[in-house]
This record gives C-alpha cells, sequence and structure tokens, in this order.
C-alpha cells in the first residue's frame, strides 16, 4: 500500500508531461528516471520527490530494521543456552542478507539514475537490471545454505570432493 500511494503522484504527472526529445527506455521495463528524461516539460517535481521519496522510505525502512534487529540482539542474547543462541543468530543473518540483498542494489540503482549522468548507458542497464533481478535469484540461496546438507554438498564442489 505504501508503495502504491508513493508512486502515485509522480506516475499521473508523467501523464502530464510532454515528449518531445525522441529515444528509447534504457531497461526492459519503464523506468521513472527514463521517462523524466525524455520530457521537455518541468520535471522539477517529479525529481525532488523521488528523491525525498527514496531517502524517507529507505530511511525509515532502515531505522525500523535496525530497532527490530537491536530487540532481537536483547532478546537472543537473553537465551541461557549457547547453542539456541547460535541458532537464533543464524536465522537473523540469513534475513539480514535477504534484505541487503534487496536494499542494496535498489539504492545503487536510484544513486546511478540520480547522480550518473556522464556514466555509461550500460552502467544504468546493468544496475536496473541488478535491481531486478538479484534479489530473487539470491533468496533462495540464502535460505537454503542454512541446510547442512546443501551447505555439505557446496563445500564438496568448492573443494572438488575433498571434503566427506
Amino acid at each position: 500500500m505504501r508503495s502504491a500511494v508513493i508512486t502515485a503522484a509522480p506516475s499521473l504527472n508523467l501523464l502530464k508531461f510532454d515528449y518531445c526529445r525522441p529515444g528509447a527506455l534504457s531497461h526492459a521495463y519503464c523506468l521513472h528516471q527514463d521517462m523524466i528524461r525524455l520530457a521537455c516539460s518541468d520535471t522539477r517535481f517529479n525529481r525532488l520527490y523521488g528523491l525525498c521519496m527514496i531517502v524517507l522510505t529507505m530511511g525509515s525502512d532502515v531505522l525500523f530494521i535496525l530497532l527490530s534487529y537491536t530487540t532481537i540482539l536483547r532478546t537472543v542474547l537473553a537465551i541461557a543456552s549457547a547453542g539456541e543462541r547460535l541458532k537464533a543468530l543464524n536465522t537473523c543473518v540469513s534475513h539480514i542478507l535477504a534484505v541487503l540483498c534487496f536494499y542494496v542494489p535498489v539504492l545503487g540503482l536510484s544513486i546511478v539514475h540520480r547522480f550518473g549522468r556522464h556514466t555509461s548507458p550500460l552502467v544504468h542497464i546493468l544496475m536496473g537490471t541488478v535491481s531486478v533481478l538479484f534479489p530473487p535469484l539470491m533468496n533462495p540461496v540464502i535460505y537454503s545454505i542454512k541446510t547442512q546438507q546443501i551447505r555439505r554438498a557446496i563445500l564438496k564442489v568448492i573443494s572438488l570432493g575433498k571434503i566427506q
């Protein structure tokens, strides 16, 4: 719901723009920054609104995640058994890695499109593709590595069968 509300204003504003520059979008999907580049109208609202929303949403998400994990860490450290603490921390690490797999590429894409005007178009395409494909690709890998049999199989492949 939050994403729909946040993206409604600049998306609807795109409908009012005049598009006089010929060009193609730099991605396989419609990216807001690409649409702004093609517009001949005043795009200050969309540029400023987009930057503010990225800072506010990512900032609030990071704040809530940090608060949540601080609470979780305090609770886990209060557990008496070292084995249970390790198991709980192992789960937390998997969650943090999954969250980072989503936020880092999105943040990189935002920075490249807002401040990387002089970078190669290939960088823009690569960052856009990575931000869309990397999180769903890495999520099953992150959570499956927790399984002992999969971990052993990966180590066996890496070491070419030397681990038994």
